[in-house]
C-alpha cells in the first residue's frame, strides 16, 4: 500500500528531560560495596601508611638504639648522658613526629582525592 503523499511527518518536541549523568567509573562505590577493587584501594592506603610508620620506626631505632652502647662506652659521662637525653634527642624526635603526621595526612588526602566523586 502506498502512503498518502499528503501525510506529513510531525516532529514532537518538548521540555528536555532531566537525564542522569553517567559517571562511569566510581571508586567510592567500589569501596562501599566492598568489591575486590575497593579492597585493593583500601589496601593501598594501608600499605602507604604502614610504609610511613616503618620508616619512622627505623629512623627512631637508628637514633635512639645506639645510645645505651654510647653510654656504656663512657662510664664517667653522667653529665653527658643527661645532656644527650634531655637536649639532643628531643629536637630530632619532634621533627620526626612532625614529618610522620604530615606524611600520613598527605597519604589520606591522596586517597580521598582518588575516591572522591568526579
Amino acid at each position: 500500500m502506498p502512503q498518502d503523499p499528503t501525510e506529513r511527518r510531525v516532529v514532537v518536541t518538548g521540555v528536555p528531560r532531566r537525564t542522569r549523568r553517567l559517571t562511569g567509573y566510581r571508586p567510592r562505590t567500589e569501596i562501599d560495596e566492598q568489591t575486590t577493587l575497593g579492597h585493593t584501594y583500601v589496601r593501598s592506603l594501608m600499605r602507604s601508611q604502614l610504609r610511613t610508620a616503618l620508616t619512622v620506626l627505623a629512623v627512631l631505632a637508628l637514633l635512639v638504639g645506639p645510645l645505651p652502647l654510647l653510654f656504656a662506652a663512657m662510664p664517667d659521662g653522667a653529665g653527658l648522658e643527661w645532656t644527650v637525653l634531655g637536649f639532643c634527642v628531643y629536637p630530632p624526635l619532634v621533627l620526626l613526629a612532625r614529618w610522620y603526621v604530615r606524611r600520613a595526612d598527605r597519604n589520606e588526602k591522596d586517597f580521598a582525592r582518588l575516591v572522591e566523586d568526579r
